[in-house]
């Protein structure tokens, strides 16, 4: 079996942001899909692009092997020719995300020609299902905020996260500036976080996102003011560059810790580990890596007794790839999702999640289980990948 083809996707579903999806068709006719979303700044045409370049040889470039001809089946092999591609670029952030769709990819090949799900190529299930938290909206209207909250609790969700911080930090969403939030802003934070417990109850787990927003004065008094909360954690307090921070922040506070999107590789984790500096760890499966890097970085948290909950800002594959996964890994707290996104991630796949009771079910259909729908896909492409694509 070869490596046929390799076509990507620019599609916009919907929820504000470009979905990137990526296939490879091999020789005797399998097709795998994975998925390499990319949020803000144009990086998904940069990551579109750059998947044009893998396809093929580009003659007289070194380490610039094309994935057509390669076995499909080697993929820990693709995984390092592709992040070493880019080395001196740095591999983190693009070339991981490269990795993700075609990592992705290459194992739903492998489960449709064995005809098994891929956790069960991953070791086996340890659970029959996987357990989600979604995002709660909006939050600059209290009320509307609670009705949501309320609402997705009577669907059986039993964990919630937002950012109560958006109504002034949202225009600097991870362009950290000077660090500083108002103090109207502050108080309206507070004032809702108040207003969501209440209205969900004790045993209704909370989280809050802060985007990376804030300065380690700021995180340090707002994770103290938020701890009356009784939250899960707090996510992001800092930018991700910042490891001295965060040792001075965890070391000023009580407040349960979670970062992770920004941080790509095991290699990245492995120091956030051994300082203790988290509670929990996010990677997100489109950027750091696909299923083999989430992995290898679920292992090594599991040896610090850390545990694992993917992060989602993306399409339906970045759910389905996590679920696979985290079906196999014991570290593991809950996937990512968000219940206003279903509709949209429904729309690009040819059957519907399982979502009941705050869980995503997987079937035992071959491969990750889904495929796209090329039809929704065609009539919702990015406008701006479109247009560079008809000239």
């Amino acid at each position: 079996m070869k490596i046929k083809d390799l076509r990507v996707y620019l599609t916009k579903p919907g929820v504000g942001r470009t979905w990137v999806f990526v296939e490879i068709e091999t020789d005797n006719g399998i097709v795998g899909v994975g998925e390499s979303t990319n949020a803000g700044g144009g990086g998904a045409l940069i990551v579109g692009r750059a998947y044009e370049l893998l396809k093929n040889d580009i003659t007289g470039a070194d380490f610039s092997d094309g994935l057509v001809g390669q076995d499909p089946e080697h993929i820990d092999r693709i995984w390092h020719q592709v992040y070493r591609r880019f080395g001196t670029l740095g591999s983190r952030g693009l070339a991981t995300t490269l990795c993700s769709g075609i990592d992705m990819a290459l194992w739903d090949i492998k489960g449709k020609a064995l005809d098994r799900p891929v956790y069960n190529l991953l070791g086996g299930p340890l659970r029959d299902r996987v357990h989600l938290y979604s995002h709660v909206a909006p939050a600059d209207n209290i009320a509307e905020c609670v009705a949501d909250a309320k609402r997705q609790v009577r669907l059986g969700y039993t964990a919630l996260k937002l950012d109560p911080f958006a109504p002034e930090m949202a225009k600097k969403h991870r362009r950290y500036i000077d660090g500083k939030i108002s103090a109207q802003a502050e108080e309206h934070a507070d004032n809702l976080m108040t207003e969501l417990r209440k209205a969900v109850g004790p045993n209704i787990e909370l989280m809050i996102d802060a985007h990376g927003n804030f300065d380690l004065p700021t995180a340090t008094r707002l994770c103290n003011r938020m701890l009356k909360h009784n939250l899960t954690w707090f996510e992001e307090p800092l930018q991700p560059e910042g490891n001295e921070a965060l040792r001075q922040l965890k070391s000023n506070t009580d407040m349960p810790l979670c970062i992770g999107e920004r941080k790509y590789t095991r290699w990245d984790f492995l120091p956030i580990l051994e300082q203790g500096l988290v509670n929990y760890i996010m990677p997100d499966i489109c950027w750091t890596g696909g299923i083999t890097e989430m992995r290898k970085i679920a292992i090594l948290a599991e040896t610090y007794y850390v545990p694992v909950t993917p992060h989602d800002a993306s399409g339906a594959f970045n759910v389905i790839t996590g679920a696979h996964t985290m079906m196999t890994v014991p570290n593991f707290y809950r996937l990512e999702m968000s219940d206003h996104s279903v509709k949209a991630y429904n729309s690009v796949i040819t059957k519907p999640l399982d979502i009941r009771d705050g869980y995503l079910h997987l079937s035992d259909r071959p491969g990750l289980g889904y495929d796209l729908n090329h039809d929704f896909i065609k009539a919702n492409p990015d406008p701006e990948w479109e247009r560079s694509h008809s000239r």
